[in-house]
């Protein structure tokens, strides 16, 4: 047979009850708190991680744009420096020919030393066009002494090829131009083939030819050239 709880007893139960409902909703409350400040813990690391690699990219690109504007502005300066040089040194080249150019004319003022070089300069056109009849053209101011240098010539060349004789005829029909500084020409086939032995034709071919070898007297090796002219 139950008993009627009296009013202490009904308040004493509801006591209990409402300290266990309320120690129940504190453990709750703090795994939720506990829960969200783990969540927000590792929000904040994501975001600050995030927010890190943003700024190290950033950071990246920034150096990199002004490492290949440096290296552009170091290549345009170099590039620009080297011009200057090779314009200095082209300068320097053309003014070394052209005063070699302005003292051709003094090469026929010897008329002896003029003669022998004409003489070798027809012989090497006899050796190059291997005919029995050549043709010779020269200034009309150097007649005389091209006319030695043909006799000087045909004797020498009859000498050394044996049993050959050849014809050397100074064409005064078309002479080389008087503003040129002398030389001559030696023209075979017909007048189809013209070896131009004239002075100016062999300063143009030493300009050509001999360039390399005057660029490394006057500027020294270049050790960045990997090709020889």
């Amino acid at each position: 047979m139950s008993h009627a709880m009296s009013d202490d007893q009904v308040a004493g139960e509801l006591k209990k009850m409402t300290a266990f409902i309320r120690q129940e909703a504190l453990e709750k409350a703090k795994e939720i708190q506990i829960k969200a400040d783990e969540e927000f813990a590792i929000e904040k690391s994501k975001l600050v991680r995030q927010e890190t690699a943003s700024i190290d990219s950033q950071y990246e690109k920034k150096f990199k744009q002004a490492s290949m504007s440096q290296q552009i502005t170091r290549s345009t300066l170099s590039n620009k420096t080297r011009i200057k040089v090779l314009s200095a040194r082209q300068e320097l080249l053309d003014d070394l020919f052209e005063k070699a150019r302005g003292k051709l004319a003094d090469y026929s003022k010897d008329k002896g030393k003029y003669q022998e070089m004409c003489k070798n300069l027809i012989l090497e056109g006899l050796y190059a066009l291997n005919e029995d009849s050549v043709a010779v053209r020269a200034r009309k101011e150097d007649y005389d002494v091209v006319r030695k240098a043909i006799e000087g010539a045909k004797t020498e060349y009859e000498k050394q090829i044996k049993g050959r004789t050849i014809k050397i005829q100074l064409d005064e029909k078309n002479p080389q131009p008087e503003e040129s500084s002398g030389g001559v020409s030696i023209v075979g086939g017909g007048g189809k083939i013209d070896i131009n032995n004239t002075l100016d034709e062999r300063l143009k071919l030493l300009e050509t030819e001999a360039l390399p070898m005057v660029r490394t007297r006057l500027f020294g090796k270049n050790e960045n050239r990997r090709f020889v002219d």
